[in-house]
């Protein structure tokens, strides 16, 4: 769907929901909290991997290719071919890298989940990070509520978000720039630093950083 379909959604379904939920929830309406929402869904890819910047780059690079495969898998209900044609690579490569990552596909196929469960899961860390942001200004008692009730509130606005799928390529380069930005920001901002404790040349990272599009404040 285009990107002005996704506007669209947000516009005329998602911010009527999160309007709805702040007057029930918060007593209060708070446009700005709206607009935070709505920018980050429009411009998260809506994949939630973790990111543990204690290991190398090089490791964690594998073990979220790991999981991404696993969660294609699930999401295509064991369906290779189908995931070959959305990853962007072919099924031959997918049964490589499958074996390569020890991926046991019997077992994926036995636990298998619908893809909206990791959209839900992306919103989820959306609407909570964006809501710590007013703790300052929200009644505790009311944010507590709103918070409780987040999960709700995700699977609602779930369902009325467009069907958007990443190929591997795409996903790896989400995932390289949340890696990269987090590890930066647990070293504030310091680069030499940042390459040491990711076990990456800083030449590499910072050219890393340039292509990915990474701010980095001094």
């Amino acid at each position: 769907m285009p990107e002005k379909s996704l506007e669209k959604v947000m516009k005329e379904k998602v911010e009527p929901i999160l309007e709805e939920a702040m007057q029930k929830f918060l007593g209060i309406s708070i446009n700005k909290f709206s607009d935070d929402i709505s920018d980050k869904i429009e411009a998260n890819p809506l994949i939630n991997f973790e990111i543990n910047t204690n290991i190398s780059f090089k490791v964690a690079k594998k073990l979220f290719k790991k999981q991404f495969l696993t969660r294609m898998i699930q999401n295509h209900y064991g369906n290779i071919s189908e995931v070959a044609r959305i990853t962007g690579i072919d099924r031959r490569s997918v049964h490589r890298a499958v074996q390569e990552l020890n991926i046991d596909v019997k077992k994926v196929r036995q636990d298998m989940l619908k893809s909206d469960y990791y959209k839900r899961e992306a919103v989820d860390t959306i609407l909570k990070r964006t809501l710590d942001t007013y703790k300052e200004v929200i009644n505790p008692k009311k944010l507590e509520l709103m918070y409780k009730n987040v999960p709700s509130l995700s699977e609602d606005i779930v369902k009325e978000l467009p069907e958007k799928e990443l190929s591997l390529k795409q996903a790896e380069r989400e995932f390289e720039r949340q890696f990269i930005k987090k590890a930066l920001e647990e070293n504030n901002n310091n680069i030499s630093q940042t390459a040491r404790q990711i076990k990456l040349r800083y030449e590499t990272l910072h050219r890393k950083i340039k292509n990915l599009g990474i701010k980095v404040k001094e």
